[in-house]
Formats: structure tokens, sequence, C-alpha cells
């Protein structure tokens, strides 16, 4: 099976308890996702975190509904926890996020390996278009955390929004 890895590293100006908390609720995951994927979590929430979590969602993929499952299998707060696939798209998804005090901030680390199913196709499709698309998934979800968590941006029961002050 042939693996492939993304790793992406970004500092925000917050605590890391306010990164990790905001982390450690799956509902927050729609924030993070470009919409064009149709982000939506089947699970009944609110979603307690922690090893042994089951979280089953929903993506688009070309306008095609796909589930995804994960299962958490590791949970340290505040400073990491790893999701990995169940059911979805890939062969094989490791999802490790971590977080650590560092001057200015906290810095939060992905780290995914993966593996495409469809042998030497999907290598082909990974090379035209899956990479690329996580590049730009991530580059985004970066984007969207710093508005969050560093711009004053509040969780309401709607979503969220941008505080009044």
């Amino acid at each position: 099976m042939k693996t492939f890895e993304l790793t992406k590293t970004q500092v925000i100006n917050s605590s890391i308890d306010n990164v990790f908390d905001f982390f450690s609720k799956p509902e927050n995951l729609k924030a993070i996702t470009p919409e064009k994927l149709s982000f939506k979590i089947l699970t009944p929430t609110p979603i307690t975190m922690g090893k042994g979590t089951v979280i089953d969602y929903t993506i688009r993929l070309f306008k095609i509904p796909v589930h995804w499952r994960t299962l958490i299998t590791k949970y340290d707060p505040p400073h990491e926890f790893i999701d990995e696939q169940m059911k979805g798209p890939y062969n094989f998804w490791h999802h490790t996020h971590k977080f650590k005090k560092v001057d200015g901030g906290v810095e939060i680390s992905d780290k995914v390996i993966y593996s495409i199913p469809m042998g030497i196709i999907g290598q082909f499709l990974h090379f035209l278009w899956i990479k690329r698309d996580l590049e730009k998934i991530f580059s985004h979800r970066k984007k969207v955390i710093n508005d969050l968590l560093v711009n004053n941006i509040s969780n309401t029961k709607n979503g969220f929004e941008r505080e009044n002050r």
C-alpha cells in the first residue's frame, strides 16, 4: 500500500486551552471545512471527545455524498489527539493533531498519513487532483482557524460570527 504524508503547521496568538477546546469539539469541523465539501456531522451532538469516540459525517465529492467515520485513537488534552478513518474515501487515514505552547501563542501541527484506493489509478488521481485538493482544504482551514481563534470571532448557537464590541 502506497502512503502519502501531509504536514501543516501554524502558530496563532491564543492560549493552548482555548485552541484545544476548539479542536476538541467535532461540531467545529464544519466551520473549518470548505463549503464545497458540504460537511455534515451525522453523530448526535454535542459529542464528547475522548479515546474511543466515533464520529460519523458526510462530505460531498463530485456532488456525491460520502460517509466518513473516524475513531479517536489517542486523546491527550491539551497537547494531542489522533483520529483514524474507519470508513471513508481513503484506504487509510491517520491524522495527528498536536498543540504546543510557543513564543507568540500556540503551534498547531497536523500530520496526515493516508493511502488512496484504486492502485495505480488512485496514485494518478492523487498526482492530478487529490494532493492539490488536500492542500487547498488545509490552506482554507488555516485561514479560518486564524479568523475564529484570533480575530474575535466567537461560537454562537447558529455557528460562528464576529463579536460585536
